[in-house]
């Protein structure tokens, strides 16, 4: 069984996809303290709760592949297009020492915000692709939609990256057999996710509220969700759930809501998890605050996309060992 190690952890996503694409995970290296309360809730293999400056790379189990979600900031569009020139910009290159310390992985799987490709006019994402190739490594990227690739009815566009080590004559039988998914029909429904009994109060939306009425004049469906965009009522017309955000949490114009026969609400924290296609049994902790649980959920990735790249990547790397047998 191929062994993984997974760098800015989170609560899990990228693990929970690798584990279910049949890998065993040695280790996870997180620094969030909530966000490894609900690791630890979920997950029995060692966890480094620890920055990733300070952990040392060299003391790490040596692993087949090595993925992580690294630090998007920098490149999204809600921050402030500093890319390299941020100093959360520079984790790329301290993932490119970890790759080294590692003794060179055969796979390494790095997952991203899709404005990671067109960042300052390409420079940012021609830079990670070429110091990949320096490391001695193929480079292959896509980006997915997980409403297209997960059968998860969320319109979340993200860029994965797939790179295997090059042999020592340069060539690359484990690039030449990998493809990215293809696309997969969406039968999934938000009605599927969403939970149509009574939830607790503090969900729904009170007509003092500052803009309820707007909200009640806007919202009519009951098999959509809608987002309050400061000044007007946003309607997702595609029939999934608006790109979950990490700070969904805090209020503003990020909040999914819905209507129910009870009122307009959120989503809870379950089903914003649902919503990254974690499985009902995942552990959202007791005494975990709804705040950092919107937080985490936002901060996630769909995790049946996961999955399914990681399947390829495997077969990828399985496949040459057995053309060679022939």
């Amino acid at each position: 069984m191929l062994k993984v190690g997974s760098l800015y952890a989170g609560i899990g996503g990228i693990c929970q996809g690798f584990i279910k694409a049949k890998t065993k995970l040695v280790w996870a290296n997180e620094f969030d303290k909530n966000a490894c309360i609900t690791y630890r809730s979920n997950f029995k293999h060692t966890l480094y709760e620890e920055d990733i400056w300070k952990l040392d790379p060299h003391k790490l189990e040596k692993v087949d592949i090595l993925a992580g979600g690294f630090p998007c900031q920098p490149f999204s569009v809600a921050g402030y297009r500093k890319g390299f020139n941020d100093e959360r910009g520079n984790h790329f290159y301290r993932i490119l020492e970890y790759i080294n310390a590692l003794d060179k992985p055969k796979a390494v799987f790095l997952e991203n915000v899709k404005n990671l490709k067109s960042h300052d006019k390409g420079k940012t994402f021609r830079i990670i692709e070429e110091a990949m190739q320096a490391n001695g490594y193929s480079f292959q990227a896509e980006v997915l939609n997980s409403k297209d690739f997960g059968n998860i009815p969320q319109n979340r566009e993200r860029i994965y990256v797939v790179c295997f080590r090059n042999e020592k004559d340069g060539s690359n039988l484990y690039k030449d057999n990998f493809k990215f998914p293809k696309p997969i029909a969406l039968t999934k429904t938000i009605a599927d996710i969403i939970d149509t009994k009574k939830t607790d109060d503090r969900f729904y939306y009170k007509k003092d509220k500052y803009m309820y009425q707007e909200l009640f004049k806007s919202m009519k469906r009951k098999d959509t969700v809608y987002q309050w965009r400061r000044l007007y009522v946003r309607e997702n017309k595609s029939n999934v759930c608006p790109t979950l955000t990490a700070n969904m949490g805090t209020g503003g114009h990020n909040v999914p809501l819905i209507l129910t026969d009870y009122g307009i609400r959120k989503l809870t924290p379950r089903e914003c998890f649902s919503f990254q296609g974690y499985p009902d049994n995942f552990v959202l902790p007791e005494n975990m605050g709804n705040s950092q649980l919107y937080k985490q959920a936002g901060n996630s990735v769909t995790v049946p996309v996961i999955e399914r790249i990681a399947k390829n990547i495997i077969s990828a790397l399985y496949r040459p060992a057995e053309k060679e047998k022939n």
